[in-house]
């Protein structure tokens, strides 16, 4: 199998290129070999490599940056994928393509379902919940994995954050009322590689991914705010001596708002690939153990 994958140098992008040639041949590309926002280059990209599944691990993911270029994080996470799937129906390919909680006001008491209908709070989740339907409106084979609170030891990211500030203050202030699922990039990885496993061994890839296609929730499990994530990672790793206290939202203020429940319902997920990802405290003991800041 011939697998494009794109935002290879991202942290979705950087844990499924090490997991991915078991299942064939992988070309990844960054966003010097190719720019999502130019539409004719994305289709180019496409039809030169003639893969049989795209994975589309890069977005635009500045959400406070976004509500000043909003036209940026449009080509990017709602334009470029759409473009991605019709090129891909168009070569009979399959799309694998990442979205967001952020498509969520995070009013709602409960985790969302796949069925729930998103109402993003500002111009990044906007994006990204254009990019779904593009993708779903395509006719492609298509999953549409949305994920929360990504992390990994490979770019910016809330946990590379904790460990630089960690060490080098003696106190950090951390929201503590805003609740999601803090998920491992390699977490994702292990779990797309499952499902391309099924997709494989059913005997007909394209079929199997047609007959899945849709919107599924893929998260680590359990949940947890902001400040407890903080906790967490600082009782692991003990050179990290800061003092962390909590504070609302409201205290620390922000060009696009963030929603306060980012929990995402994963039966759907488990249902349909017998998936389940590890919890997240599993996970986060896994990601500090398997490798070092590079």
């Amino acid at each position: 199998m011939k697998m494009l994958l794109t935002g290879v140098q991202g942290q979705v992008g950087s844990a499924l290129l090490p997991l991915l040639p078991v299942l064939g041949t992988v070309v990844g590309l960054d966003r010097t070999h190719l720019d999502l926002a130019d539409p004719d280059a994305v289709r180019a990209a496409v039809l030169a490599h003639h893969p049989q599944v795209i994975l589309n691990a890069a977005a635009y993911t500045a959400v406070d940056r976004a509500e000043t270029e909003p036209g940026q994080a449009h080509a990017v996470n709602a334009v470029a994928p759409g473009i991605l799937a019709e090129t891909a129906r168009h070569i009979g390919a399959a799309l694998i393509h990442y979205s967001t909680d952020y498509v969520f006001d995070g009013s709602a008491s409960r985790p969302y379902t796949e069925t729930d209908t998103p109402h993003p709070l500002g111009v990044y989740g906007q994006s990204k919940w254009q990019g779904e339907q593009a993708v779903l409106a395509s006719g492609a084979p298509a999953l549409v994995l949305r994920t929360s609170w990504v992390y990994s030891l490979h770019g910016h990211n809330f946990l590379r954050t904790m460990l630089r500030l960690g060490k080098e203050r003696d106190s950090l202030q951390v929201v503590d009322d805003q609740w999601g699922a803090p998920t491992w990039a390699g977490s994702l990885a292990r779990a797309t590689t499952h499902i391309l496993h099924q997709a494989l061994e059913a005997g007909d890839f394209h079929a199997f991914l047609e007959q899945h296609s849709g919107i599924y929730h893929m998260t680590n499990g359990g949940a947890t705010t902001w400040f407890d994530f903080a906790r967490a990672i600082f009782a692991l790793r003990p050179e990290c001596t800061a003092r962390v206290t909590p504070i609302p939202a409201s205290a620390w203020p922000s060009p696009a708002r963030r929603p306060a429940n980012s929990r995402l319902d994963n039966r759907k997920l488990l249902e349909h690939f017998h998936c389940r990802l590890p919890d997240w405290e599993d996970a986060l003991q896994h990601c500090l153990e398997e490798g070092t800041l590079p």
